[in-house]
């Protein structure tokens, strides 16, 4: 075991989350999320693999859960039928059976494009099907985001407090936003080595990529993709509490410097997934009766945000064809990724990640051992037929999990689902495995147990 400076920030958070427990210190745990890129120690002998802080505090925060009184029977309700976490727990059961047994099942009846792990470098190779380190990898990361799923829902059904996941989100969203501009203002400076100490993980961090002459801002993640996406999930959480809760002073600032340093990401997938989200979300609350729920303040700000949407989208256009900058930005940013080297690439990934959902009988190979660019794709050649339908049960419930009647709690349940909802569009663009991350499915378990708090607090004694 391999300790790195970012150790230290991993050994504060396990700490401050076994002493102040997973509910007051659920900004703990959030605010270790984006040092996406910082390990807690590195692990040589397992082929250079890297357990990140937030992996540990994911950790930290199940036991922390399991270890308080009754903490093993709450989250046992928390798998009650047919509820999220009863879909959760079954996808998790599913997909350790599939990844232990179906790269064996399979083995050398289908051609993969897998990562190839060499002197800590990653590369993508098409091999035959076959058990490997990866399987157990891509199985540990996703159990993460479920024993964290399992942690909060059960945590926020017992205390459904909406005003402790506002603030958690609040404190994410500045840690956030100021490592994006620190590693931008640390480059201009020249002093990029500041950040090296969260950039310990083995991973390749793209910190000096430029585009069209801008540096890419990447936060405390290793590129701009995955510091795009969380951006976007932030950004979709401040716009709904703005709309549903229109009295909030912080809502519109913390809106606003998420939005920014989401389009200063320079990142083609997250612009996309921004024009795909608003779409997907004025469609939304247009069928769930805008002026309904959140009254004519909330209906203007849609009607204005459509305006404003037909607007930029002229705006771009003109300046595509008038200005030379915003032409080669545009074309450097989107309009020529699919014709490129990687855009082929990635469409190839998932041609055959198709082909190997075929030739395992529509099961899956098992985590781990395909590699696509679409994360539905990833899912069918992982996972499988059955595997989709768990994950499409598990949306579902929490698509449908009540809103709160109070003032608070209600936005905060509504805003957390636009952020899952925002993660989801991303990753359907560009996820390469089934795992959407830590974050995504915190988010899942704060829904869950919110909801489900808020009803068992309503019944009567």
């Amino acid at each position: 075991m391999q300790i790195v400076p970012s150790s230290l920030l991993a050994l504060a958070a396990v700490l401050a989350l076994m002493v102040m427990g997973p509910y007051r210190a659920l900004w703990v745990f959030l605010a270790t999320t984006p040092f996406a890129a910082a390990a807690a120690f590195n692990l040589p002998a397992a082929g250079g693999a890297s357990i990140l802080v937030s992996d540990l505090a994911a950790m930290a925060l199940f036991a922390a859960t399991a270890l308080s009184a009754g903490g093993l029977a709450l989250m046992a309700g928390t798998a009650r039928p047919f509820q999220p976490g009863f879909w959760m727990l079954a996808l998790a059961l599913f997909a350790i059976f599939a990844t232990l047994m179906f790269p064996s099942l399979f083995r050398g009846q289908t051609e993969v494009f897998s990562i190839a792990r060499i002197n800590n470098e990653s590369g993508i190779v098409s091999v035959p099907l076959k058990p490997s380190t990866g399987n157990l990898t891509q199985l540990f990361r996703i159990m993460l985001g479920v024993i964290a799923f399992f942690a909060l829902a059960t945590v926020f059904r017992v205390r459904p407090d909406g005003r402790m996941v506002l603030g958690a989100m609040t404190v994410v969203t500045a840690v956030h936003v100021a490592l994006g501009w620190l590693d931008v203002v640390s480059f201009a400076a020249g002093l990029s080595q500041l950040l090296e100490p969260i950039r310990s993980a083995n991973y390749a961090i793209l910190f000096d990529h430029r585009m069209v002459g801008l540096k890419r801002m990447i936060g405390g993640f290793p590129e701009a993709s995955s510091f795009g996406y969380f951006s976007l999930g932030l950004t979709a959480f401040w716009l709904h509490y703005w709309i549903s809760a229109p009295m909030s002073r912080r809502a519109p600032w913390m809106l606003a410097l998420v939005g920014i340093v989401l389009l200063r990401s320079t990142s083609s997938a997250a612009y996309v997934s921004l024009v795909l989200f608003l779409a997907t979300y004025a469609l939304v609350m247009l069928a769930l009766s805008l002026r309904a729920r959140v009254g004519r303040r909330g209906a203007a700000i849609a009607a204005a945000g459509a305006v404003a949407v037909w607007a930029a989208a002229m705006a771009i256009f003109l300046a595509y064809h008038m200005v030379e900058p915003v032409t080669a930005f545009l074309d450097r940013a989107l309009f020529d990724k699919l014709d490129g080297a990687s855009g082929v690439e990635r469409m190839s990934w998932n041609a055959q990640a198709f082909v190997n959902f075929r030739e395992t009988w529509f099961l899956g190979a098992g985590l781990g051992s395909v590699r696509a660019s679409n994360w539905l794709m990833a899912v069918l050649a992982s996972l499988g037929v059955i595997g989709a339908a768990l994950f499409a049960a598990f949306f579902a419930t929490l698509a449908r999990a009540p809103l709160p009647k109070d003032d608070l709690r209600g936005p905060v349940v509504g805003a957390l689902k636009a952020a899952a909802g925002a993660f989801l569009i991303s990753a359907m663009l560009t996820a390469s495995t089934p795992d959407l991350g830590v974050i995504f499915f915190a988010v899942c378990g704060l829904i869950a147990g919110l909801s489900r708090g808020a009803q068992l607090e309503s019944r009567p004694n």
